[in-house]
């Protein structure tokens, strides 16, 4: 499994040019927890990694493995 780092890297990466408000009202979760995942403070729980692997159309694997 990639560190929380790593993954943080990878959504701030996936998100691009959108922000935070828009992508997790896209995901489903709160912005606030978007920040904490992007700035490695906190890992997604199962439910959310499937939500942002769907947002994204990137598989679970390519972002928290």
């Amino acid at each position: 499994m990639k560190s929380r780092i790593e993954i943080g890297e990878t959504l701030r990466k996936l998100r691009g040019e959108k922000t935070q408000q828009i992508a997790a009202d896209g995901i489903g979760i709160t912005k606030s927890a978007l920040a904490m995942y992007e700035r490695g403070e906190r890992v997604p729980r199962d439910e959310a990694k499937v939500k942002i692997s769907n947002y994204y159309g990137v598989s679970l694997v390519e972002i928290f493995y």
